[in-house]
């Protein structure tokens, strides 16, 4: 619902410029309650372009604070937008240092109360934690959403040390946003010269993500899971099961030392108030009782909402994206970890799963290359964009199974399955990826949760080593936390498979896998109903007016995958064309399109090849720009193949073309 009355009229600055102590001039958008009294402000700070990349959700989200007596502000950080400088990397020490300076900033300013909060979604959730570690003084509290603790364990570059073809995806993506100009229309006739300097210093990211395949200190910096007990500011976080990052919320709310809440939905990598799936709540209107109270210090009875409110999944035939709403039930715990969950162990018998260990023998699985195929894209957003997991039965067949019987009453599970396995390979270099699904009478097999492992890394991230092929060890691996009421008639599935892609980018050789049926287990979090359940509910969702535009041509999502059964090259496809939209209160036309195409033959992992191209188009009267990236990475069994192109036009006729081809060790990755 569109809220367009509001307790007070809202002032719009922009740009609003903060010069920083170094001398860089930092752009902002700024809207401000029209009172005489002092109010608190949040800031949000992001590299998409305030002008005309997050503009729809800014505008969404930002006036209606601000209408209800609270600033906010959106923050280009430094090298991007209209600001000054060099975006370098994501999340480096000079954002944080900056995000201080600007919050000290704004805290002194004669309308403010001193109490500043801070939010954002990914890039903006990630350093609303870091810099919150930072303890800056006016700082009281944050609302991180689809975000991370862990810049290792759970971005878009490894899992389970294994590395992810996201991560080319999104170097991409960010070549062409590093290379775009500031808008003239802000910054005047100099918009040329920064571009210019833009260009000439932008490279692609990937270079330096495949230069740190283990856990070193590059990841460290910026992962707060480091040190939880430097946030001691309020923290309420925020994020959907169908998102990637879901597993910082229940982390978060198990070790920080501060106030906090978790809120965990059906959504994607969306705020819950828009987008899909939902059902969508009253995000906003969670966030004004949060600020309120934080910031303004009005007793909103916020803090008496159960620590953890999460959503329940129930019974639903898996789909390829979901519209409008996922079936399920909203739920409370008021401790995280919650001493109601039981943790019951169940056994990896010949004969499936079962409560008592049955004497067996090692059990053995040969996953093709193209294993993986329909466990849908690691960041994918299933709104209508057909990227999530599919009917899992030929991936099952794929893989080692085990079943439990059919199940005599529903069973409602709740936090992160974990396996300790025992097992031999016949290769050192082994990616294992864990699947766990619900399988419905009729043998449809829907996805729950899963969780990766390159097994070079079973003892440490940091200091992987082979594995001893045809010696047996012990690995324990912590699935991605999940939340599913399973029906009674149903079974749960156990999958194991030694190939994950296109998720993962594949060891250089195919491998067999042995499990030990007699001496390996799965643990599964078992939730009672609790009386907390039936009061957990929130409010319609609403958001402010959206931004004035007028759509010039839809857009569409495509995924095909086709099967060359004479070579045995199976490619995926993913096309997504954004379309063409123009922001008419500042005559600013975008557009944008980005392919992503994997391609692996069956039996050779060294075939695997990804190409992704993204292109985006900003044009107004004082100027039209574009630009174009593409990525390919290949690798044979000793180093990747890293190729980037970026080119640039303005006005059609090309002004900047730069690339590079990159042959990086591979370290056991």
């Amino acid at each position: 619902m569109v809220r367009t009355e509001y307790p007070f009229l809202v002032e719009t600055v922009d740009p609003f410029w903060i010069t920083l102590a170094d001398g860089a001039r930092i752009a902002a958008t700024l809207w401000r309650p029209k009172t005489d009294t002092r109010v608190p402000l949040v800031v949000e700070m992001v590299p998409y372009r305030r002008r005309d990349g997050t503009l729809g959700r800014d505008i969404d989200i930002h006036p209606y604070l601000a209408g209800h007596g609270i600033a906010c502000v959106r923050i280009d950080i430094r090298g991007s937008g209209d600001s000054d400088g060099d975006l370098a990397d994501e999340y480096l020490p000079r954002e944080q240092e900056d995000a201080c300076e600007i919050i000290a900033h704004f805290a002194a300013q004669p309308w403010c109360n001193g109490n500043v909060g801070m939010t954002g979604i990914s890039w903006g959730g990630f350093n609303a934690l870091q810099v919150a570690a930072r303890r800056p003084p006016a700082l009281k509290a944050i609302i991180t959403l689809c975000a991370s603790d862990d810049r290792y364990a759970d971005d878009i570059h490894y899992m389970g040390g294994a590395l992810l073809t996201e991560q080319e995806m999104w170097s991409n993506f960010m070549l062409v946003k590093k290379a775009m100009a500031p808008d003239p229309q802000i910054v005047g006739e100099a918009w040329r010269a920064i571009w210019e300097s833009r260009l000439a210093a932008t490279t692609s990211l990937s270079e330096i993500w495949l230069a740190h395949q283990r856990r070193d200190d590059y990841w460290r910096q910026g992962s707060v899971c480091e040190d939880y007990s430097a946030i001691q500011c309020a923290v309420m976080a925020v994020c959907g099961w169908e998102d990637s990052y879901s597993n910082f919320v229940p982390r978060l709310l198990e070790n920080l030392p501060g106030p906090k809440l978790g809120i965990v939905g059906p959504w994607s990598h969306v705020y819950p108030c828009r987008g899909a799936p939902g059902p969508l709540i009253g995000y906003l209107q969670e966030a004004l009782r949060w600020w309120r109270y934080w910031l303004a210090g009005e007793d909103t009875g916020i803090m008496a909402e159960p620590l953890y409110r999460v959503w329940i999944s129930a019974e639903e035939r898996p789909q390829p994206f979901y519209l409008p709403n996922h079936a399920g039930r909203w739920a409370a715990e008021e401790k995280w970890p919650s001493p109601r969950i039981e943790r019951r162990r169940l056994h990896l018998n010949a004969t499936g799963l079962g409560e008592e260990a049955i004497a067996g023998r090692f059990l053995s699985v040969r996953s093709p290359a193209t294993a993986g195929r329909d466990c849908g894209r690691w960041g994918g957003y299933g709104g209508s964009c057909p990227d999530m997991a599919i009917d899992q039965r030929r991936e099952d067949g794929l893989a080692l199974c085990f079943d439990t019987p059919p199940l005599d009453e529903d069973l409602t599970l709740l936090g992160a399955p974990e396996v300790d396995l025992l097992v031999t390979v016949d290769q050192p270099h082994v990616n294992l990826a864990v699947r766990l699904c619900d399988v419905y009478p009729d043998g449809t097999s829907a996805l729950m949760t899963y969780g990766v492992l390159n097994l070079s890394h079973r003892d440490s991230h940091e200091h992987p080593e082979p594995c001893p092929v045809g010696a047996p060890f012990r690995i324990r691996l912590k699935l991605n936390d999940f939340a599913r009421t399973v029906p009674k008639g149903h079974r749960i599935r156990l999958a194991l498979a030694n190939q994950h892609w296109p998720i993962l980018w594949p060891q250089p050789s195919l491998s067999t896998l042995s499990v030990a049926t007699s001496d390996s287990t799965l643990i599964l979090p078992i939730r009672p109903l609790s009386p907390l359940d039936r009061d957990v509910g929130f409010e319609q969702a609403e958001t402010a007016p959206p931004v004035p535009a007028t759509v010039l041509q839809d857009g569409f999502d495509r995924r095909v995958v086709t099967d060359d059964v004479g070579s045995g090259v199976q490619t995926i496809a993913l096309v997504s064309d954004h379309g063409c939209t123009r922001y008419d209160d500042r005559s600013i036309t975008v557009s944008s399109a980005n392919s992503d195409t994997m391609s692996i033959r069956s039996d050779d992992p060294l075939s695997a090849k990804l190409v992704t191209e993204y292109r985006w188009a900003v044009a107004s009267a004082e100027a039209d720009m574009e630009s174009m990236a593409r990525t390919e990475l290949t690798a044979d069994a000793t180093h990747f193949h890293l190729s980037w192109l970026l080119e640039a036009r303005e006005r059609g006729r090309l002004v900047h073309s730069a690339s590079a081809t990159r042959r990086i060790r591979r370290d056991f990755a």
